[in-house]
């Protein structure tokens, strides 16, 4: 893989041509499953792509696992196979994977393969002066936000910015019947105020909300929705919060927005440049504002209406499947060139 020229690099836009709709050549990406949702997403670009399996299909080995309709295009490699394959690109995506997973799994030659470390999450150490744990010239660094490349102290690794693009599994209209806000946050009990369980709480007390996500049961939530009926959950609720102080713009927002359900948050990280207050949502940092902006949309469906309506067109315009595809194919072309 060719060197990057850091001052060219920086934080900016994809090297042109972006716009290109099919590969120059079809590449084999091997890969991890981490995140589901952005996985399925993610391969939608016309690419094969292989993930790394192991016999207990255990945390980021687990292949093609649950009900996302994967395509053609996705195969798993066995672990212990894994050394006899041939690939044309290493994606990593979790700080295990390049720490440790490569060493063990890969072959030396396969170690040297262009290799891509695609970064989900800010810094969670100090929000500012953490460097980046990928610190390979050789390798390309890509963020999901320009806020979490912002944050990133990504020191000598060139980095670009690919922001989420989201495939629907199912389109519904919007109802705004269920007079409650939904709230999709895994974990929340145990990941505390990170992700705005004191928020939830304050919040939870004063409104009807509906939180749904791994253990949210623990909360007195739903439990887990299956990946299926989450579109018309997302369809019959008045509106959508998102109680979480620090994280990347979740693809559970953007999946609202294209619902149509109208957003509302805090104003921090990336969602202050989604969410455009008054036309789309609400963002604020005064809880005693954004309670009563959720109170107005549980009085008012035909606001909430407008506002869902203008949020699915910013959604759609902005992390369309379509954009992201011309994106990653970019960020593909360039490391294998």
């Amino acid at each position: 893989m060719n060197t990057h020229d850091d001052d060219a690099v920086g934080a900016g836009p994809l090297p042109e041509p972006s716009t290109r709709a099919a590969p120059r050549r079809r590449l084999r990406i091997l890969t991890w499953h981490v995140h589901g949702n952005y996985l399925y997403n993610l391969t939608q670009v016309p690419h094969d792509f292989y993930l790394v399996t192991d016999h207990a299909r255990s945390s980021h080995h687990s292949g093609r696992v649950g009900v996302l309709p994967w395509a053609d295009n996705v195969h798993e490699t066995p672990v212990e196979h894994l050394r006899d394959g041939v690939f044309d690109v290493v994606l990593y995506q979790h700080r295990r994977q390049w720490d440790e997973d490569r060493h063990v799994e890969l072959s030396p030659a396969q170690q040297r393969l262009p290799r891509i470390v695609l970064e989900h999450d800010p810094p969670q150490e100090s929000p500012t002066d953490t460097l980046h744990w990928c610190q390979d010239p050789d390798a390309l660094l890509v963020h999901v936000t320009a806020y979490n490349a912002l944050m990133w102290d990504n020191g000598r690794t060139p980095h670009r910015i690919v922001e989420h693009g989201v495939k629907p599994l199912v389109e519904l209209p919007w109802r705004g019947d269920v007079e409650r806000g939904l709230v999709v946050v895994n974990h929340l009990r145990q990941r505390g105020r990170r992700l705005g369980l004191d928020v939830y709480r304050q919040v939870q007390a004063q409104l009807p909300l509906t939180l749904v996500g791994m253990a949210s049961d623990e909360l007195g939530g739903a439990g887990e929705v299956p990946q299926f009926e989450l579109p018309a959950l997302l369809a019959a609720h008045r509106f959508f919060f998102n109680p979480i102080r620090h994280t990347s713009l979740g693809l559970a927002v953007v999946e609202a927005m294209m619902a149509g359900l109208p957003v509302v948050g805090l104003a921090t990280t990336e969602l202050v440049t989604v969410i455009h207050s008054g036309r789309n949502g609400y963002v604020d940092t005064r809880l005693p504002q954004l309670l009563a902006v959720m109170r107005e949309l549980l009085r008012d469906a035909g606001l909430a209406r407008e506002w869902g309506a203008a949020g699915r067109r910013v959604a759609r315009e902005r992390f369309g499947i379509e954009r992201f595809v011309r994106d990653w194919l970019a960020v593909f072309d360039e490391v294998t060139r």
